[in-house]
């Protein structure tokens, strides 16, 4: 049998293994295991262990647990909630400003979370019953959530990046700084959508007379404020070259969890068991994911599928934005049915040396990846963050989240476009604060 033929019958096996429901860690390893099997023998059980192993043997993965439980310890605090109402108070008098309001809170706790299902729960709780009760339609207020989270895991720290730098040995303070600008930019053109929308159909949500006073904006900022600068101290420690992201996420944590005790009084054990179980449960499933990707790709490799396929495009001869676009195409068919971790885990080591072989750079591709990932977050039939926001609002139908998500899509997909014409978006942050990569 070619490796071509085993490639696909291998594709075709994962993809039915992964859509069954079953966990992805569980799933890729038991497809490695069993190919490995078929093709080589029960001897290639030999490598099983070793090779397992040797995908946690590597010190930046304990920046993932750190980086979670600086995210369990926000997402278990009123920070979103304050965060929201801050935004609000300041947003209020421009047209869609409750939206715009939680938009923008979405922007900034996916800063302190990294993770997309958190941000949507935190500011979705909060945000979908007000927009509700004060006259948004229900597809504005459950699509601008669900789009917001995606922001989770393009604005550093974003575990996605992590996933991302740690497949293809990319610079991760390279990631963080290059997801900065995409992320604003993301950010801006769900807000111009929101208000364009919002005008069109003429939606008024306060009195003309309404007003906050500057004493209950300003009343709004000190409790938000340790936290925003938390981010700001992690970022500048690890662009600085003052610390690793192991240990800028290690003083992260360290800095959330004292910032929650002490704003907010979480002094109950109970709380804090909450958030250890939590941070342990998450940081166990991604790392599992590592772990079995590894061992899935030491199983593609073994078959030559990796080789095979990256000679069948290198002999395409096709222009290498052609290249890219069946890439982003590929990309997003996968993020329909896949979650983010698992494709950039799977696919990241395939195609580092096409893209790169095309001249493309791979801090760049790193977003463009995880731009792809956050349309799969909001696309059926996976589409988690849909389910997030169908678990809080359960009485709007799950058609009307979607229908209200879609035009966000178009706006990520638009941006992959602009990203591609203006690389230097993405680039140009790293390239400055760290320099050029010779």
């Amino acid at each position: 049998m070619s490796p071509g033929v085993q490639g696909t019958v291998v594709l075709v096996a994962t993809l039915l293994m992964l859509m069954s429901g079953v966990p992805v860690a569980f799933g890729l390893g038991a497809v490695a295991i069993v190919f490995l099997v078929i093709f080589h023998g029960f001897d290639s059980l030999r490598v099983v262990a070793e090779t397992f192993y040797g995908g946690l043997n590597d010190f930046t993965l304990v920046s993932i647990p750190m980086f979670v439980m600086m995210g369990a310890a926000i997402g278990s605090s009123p920070a979103g909630k304050d965060l929201y109402e801050a935004l609000d108070r300041w947003l209020y008098r421009l047209p869609g400003g409750l939206v715009i309001s939680n938009l923008g809170a979405c922007a900034l706790f996916a800063a302190l979370t990294g993770s997309s299902p958190a941000c949507c729960a935190a500011i979705g709780k909060m945000g979908i019953p007000e927009m509700r009760n004060r006259g948004y339609p229900d597809d504005i207020a459950t699509g601008s959530i669900c789009a917001g989270g995606t922001l989770g895991i393009l604005i550093p720290p974003s575990i996605t990046l992590i996933l991302y730098g740690i497949a293809t040995e990319t610079s991760i303070g390279r990631l963080f700084l290059a997801g900065v600008m995409p992320g604003l930019l993301l950010t801006g053109m769900f807000i111009l959508w929101t208000v364009f929308l919002v005008w069109k159909r003429g939606i008024r949500t306060h009195a003309a007379h309404f007003r906050y006073s500057w004493k209950q904006k300003f009343q709004s900022i000190p409790k938000v404020a340790p936290f925003l600068a938390i981010v700001v101290g992690v970022m500048y420690v690890l662009y600085g070259g003052v610390a690793t992201p192991s240990e800028a996420a290690g003083v992260g944590a360290a800095l959330c969890v004292a910032s929650a005790v002490l704003i907010y009084r979480m002094w109950r054990p109970k709380a804090w068991l909450g958030i250890l179980l939590g941070t342990t449960r998450e940081s166990v499933m991604i790392l599992m994911i590592i772990a079995a990707a590894v061992l899935f790709g030491y199983m593609l490799t073994s078959l030559y599928f990796t080789q095979t396929l990256a000679q069948a495009i290198a002999d395409m001869q096709v222009n290498r934005w052609v290249l890219m676009a069946l890439i982003n195409i590929f990309l997003l068919v996968m993020g329909c049915f896949i979650p983010p971790a698992a494709i950039i885990l799977m696919t990241s080591p395939i195609l580092l040396p096409i893209i790169t072989a095309a001249g493309f750079d791979p801090v760049w591709f790193g977003i463009i990846v995880t731009i792809n990932m956050e349309i799969g977050l909001i696309s059926p039939p996976v589409g988690l963050n849909i389910y997030v926001i169908n678990g809080i609002a359960p009485e709007v139908p799950l058609m009307e989240i979607m229908r209200g998500a879609i035009p966000y899509v178009i706006c990520m997909m638009l941006a992959i476009v602009i990203l591609s014409v203006f690389p230097e978006i993405a680039t140009w942050l790293p390239n400055q604060m760290m320099g050029q990569v010779r």
